[in-house]
């Protein structure tokens, strides 16, 4: 019995010392207090648990090596934000972070000789404390009685020494520097990216706060930041959104990422030094006399004999290493790691491709193939065989397509006339189907053929309204006595019966008051109608370009339309089922009803998407001249924000009067964008509003108007407020709290040129322009 209690006393004095070891409990989770400590298995964290300080782990040969490192929790655990002992990695998990009663910082380990010092002040202060800030700076202060601190030491100062360069590791799984290295060059002014010491890309020269190499998408939302004194040659940038933080990360292979992977800013993996100068990529050695532009390392699951290889057993080279020495090599095919841990470096020397087999089975090995179109060993080999084999079995494939041309051409007939009887059955079953889908749970009426043509006079030119971009409108009366508005969609269109049916479906469930009404639709061989409510005032650009209507419109009819659209906008765009992008939006596609209340119309070019979507580009770029968005126009890519823009050119006419194309200048391009922003930056803005207003206006919404209509029209898309900020700016002037930039497609001016001029202030009708452009 006391041999038991010996035991269990023996136990419990171990459970405490275990215990003792462990973090030291204190009132804050942010902070390290004289005499607490913290192990492996520990961490803090900021206030708002966005940072996180602790120890992580790497795999070196056969040992785990411990770090202790501060990482941003948005990214997981893909990069870290600051490591205090690259070099001095603890090769045990037993770890400690402590701060003692004499104001020391350290780290100890049953593994180093002696403790690893991150701080230790000339005379012992024993009120300090450790904490980790919201910024990921972990900071060691001094307490003062009187409730002041001083700063003893903090980690943004104690990174990499006096040279500040952004490594990669050797490997995902090898925590050491690795053969590529991030550097700012302060001459150039300029960043670029070496490989074990050459320079293989640079971004290129900063001008108006971009990089000419970097992707657009890669910095959008970035300032940067240049220091340049007798003290420091620096670069930096932060994010421009709070909710978007941008981290640059480079990768083993020679990629620096953003945002954990999100995408790209630099490819230097695709550099190889002699012909490709693209992107950035820089040259540094000519191409060897044994390969061909184009030959590349692709990775193939291969089994080979070990016969014809080569290796280097240096656990210091990584996949960027092996790749040069094997491209340097004539006689290297292929090449891949030697450890698991993605170093050291088999290479393969084949004569033929008979010495491996493409095999994806369980024994097979994953090997980085030299490859050229197909054909990866010696170019010489087997060429006179090869073009033997290609006459032969061109020969045969010209007689068998004689032969099958031949049989073609008798039966071409019977086939075309068979194909047409069984597209029109097909047809007129889809039409039969069509009608009785969408009685089924909508209000979309499907209307009979003959009674369209009745409604509109046989669409005559008298009931005829307008020519919209896919086909003329006309207005017709309905049997009840009804009016509405008939648009016959063009006959060349290449939608099809299926498409026309389910982009009808989604239009007639939007539901609201600035959005036009699809009533119902008709559908009769080729022909494709639709059938919406009828606007009696016609559409906004009957007024507001015209000398006489213009003064019809008030401002607080012209404001209460720019309110009325941006609310028909804002639904399209965040509250339908699906969200639409208009894509056309445009004075002569607002229609205003009896009570001049505007309402969107002609869905011909709109784009839908899931509400998770948010950008798309097309090869098809179709719009009207003037209100497209610089990244719709120039690179097919659209977005809510092309509509934002569309918007703010709409509403800098409706407040002016006067259509974007109508300025033209002597010297130089400028547009009636460039014409308020002149007056803009002079303080001069109200010289832009409708002459047919008498100064009867309200001064402070038509400075907002403007205001918010240069903040929708700026170059860069991430730079335009959304529609819920415009609705917001647009009632609120508190809300408007940024200046607009520079707008697209502005040509600068080198002294301000009073000589403008127009044809004409305002005419009698108006003329659209409607472009279709064509991008390779």
């Amino acid at each position: 019995m006391r041999l038991i209690l010996h035991k269990l006393v023996l136990a419990f004095m171990q459970l405490w010392l275990w215990l003792s070891s462990s973090v030291h409990v204190h009132a804050a989770d942010d902070s390290l207090n004289p005499g607490d400590t913290f192990n492996s298995s520990s961490h803090l964290f900021s206030k708002s648990r966005k940072y996180l300080l602790g120890f992580e782990f790497s795999r070196q040969d056969d040992e785990i090596f411990t770090h202790l490192v501060i990482r941003n929790r948005d990214d997981g655990a893909i990069a870290w934000d600051w490591e205090c002992n690259k070099e001095q990695s603890v090769n045990r998990s037993d770890a400690v972070l402590s701060l003692n009663f004499s104001g020391v910082l350290k780290v100890e380990s049953s593994s180093l000789k002696k403790p690893f010092i991150l701080y230790s002040p000339p005379q012992p202060i024993n009120n300090t404390v450790a904490t980790l800030l919201e910024t990921g700076n972990f900071v060691l202060q001094h307490l003062h009685p009187n409730g002041t601190t001083t700063l003893l030491w903090q980690s943004v100062n104690h990174k990499t020494g006096h040279r500040w360069l952004l490594f990669s590791y050797l490997t995902n799984e090898r925590a050491t520097p690795g053969a590529f290295s991030l550097e700012w060059e302060p001459k150039g002014q300029e960043l670029m990216i070496r490989r074990r010491g050459k320079v293989c890309w640079k971004s290129g020269k900063l001008r108006n706060n971009r990089f000419e190499n970097i992707p657009e998408d890669a910095q959008g939302v970035l300032n940067y930041s240049i220091v340049s004194n007798g003290d420091e040659d620096t670069f930096s940038f932060t994010s421009t959104n709070e909710s978007h933080t941008r981290r640059w990360l480079l990768s083993d292979t020679g990629r620096l990422y953003y945002n954990a992977k999100d995408g790209y800013v630099a490819r230097a993996d695709l550099c190889y030094g002699y012909n490709n100068t693209e992107g950035g990529c820089q040259r540094w050695q000519d191409i060897p006399k044994c390969r061909i532009p184009g030959d590349v390392f692709t990775k193939k699951s291969l089994r080979s004999s070990y016969e014809k290889l080569t290796f280097d057993y240096n656990k210091n080279i990584s996949y960027s290493d092996c790749e040069a020495a094997c491209w340097s090599h004539c006689n290297c095919n292929g090449f891949k790691q030697i450890y698991d841990d993605g170093t050291g470096c088999f290479f393969y020397h084949w004569n033929s491709s008979t010495d491996y087999i493409v095999d994806g089975s369980v024994s097979a090995e994953d090997i980085y193939l030299l490859e050229n179109k197909g054909n990866i060993i010696p170019h010489h080999q087997g060429t006179k065989r090869w073009i033997w084999i290609s006459t032969v079995i061109a020969t045969a494939l010209l007689i068998l397509c004689a032969c099958i041309l031949c049989h073609a051409i008798k039966k071409r007939k019977h086939v075309l006339q068979e194909k047409k009887r069984k597209e029109m059955e097909m047809k007129l079953s889809l039409i039969e189907d069509f009608g009785n889908d969408l009685n089924k749970g909508h209000s979309l009426k499907v209307l009979d053929y003959t009674m369209v043509v009745a409604s509109t006079n046989g669409f005559s030119s008298e009931n005829k309204l307008g020519q919209g971009g896919f086909g003329p409108v006309y207005k017709g009366t309905l049997p009840t006595g009804e009016e509405v508005a008939i648009k016959r969609l063009s006959r060349s269109s290449t939608q099809g019966i299926v498409e026309f049916k389910n982009e009808l479906t989604l239009i007639c469930e939007l539901q609201h008051t600035n959005l036009v009404q699809l009533l119902g639709c008709c559908i009769h061989e080729e022909e494709k109608i639709l059938i919406y409510e009828y606007m009696s005032n016609k559409s906004l650009d009957f007024y507001l370009f015209d000398c006489t209507r213009s003064k019809l419109l008030d401002w607080n009819k012209r404001f209460n339309i720019t309110q009325g659209i941006a609310q028909g906008l804002l639904y399209l765009h965040k509250y339908s089922r699906l969200k639409i992008i208009h894509r056309d939006l445009k004075a002569s596609n607002i229609l205003l009803d009896e009570n001049m209340n505007p309402k969107i119309s002609d869905f011909g070019m709109a784009r839908m998407f899931t509400q998770q979507d948010s950008v798309s580009n097309t090869n098809r770029v179709v719009g009207t001249y003037g209100y497209m968005s610089p990244e719709y126009a120039m690179e097919g890519v659209f977005s809510t924000k092309s509509d934002v823009y569309s918007f703010g050119v709409l509403l800098l006419e409706i407040v002016s009067g006067r259509k974007n194309t109508s300025f033209y200048d002597e010297d130089r391009p400028i547009n009636l964008i460039g014409h308020v922003w002149e007056l803009w930056i002079d303080d001069k803005c109200f010289q832009s509003v409708d002459p047919s207003l008498n100064e009867s206006f309200d001064y402070d919404e038509v400075q907002r108007c403007i205001h918010v209509g240069l903040l929708c029209v700026e170059q860069y898309a991430n730079d335009r407020p959304t529609m819920s900020d415009v609705i917001s700016m647009l009632t609120n002037k508190s809300a408007i709290v940024s200046l607009p930039k520079k707008p697209a497609f502005y040509i600068q001016r080198e002294m301000f040129n009073e000589k403008l001029f127009s044809s004409e202030l305002c005419t009698s009708s108006t003329v659209e322009i409607t472009t279709s452009l064509e991008i390779e």
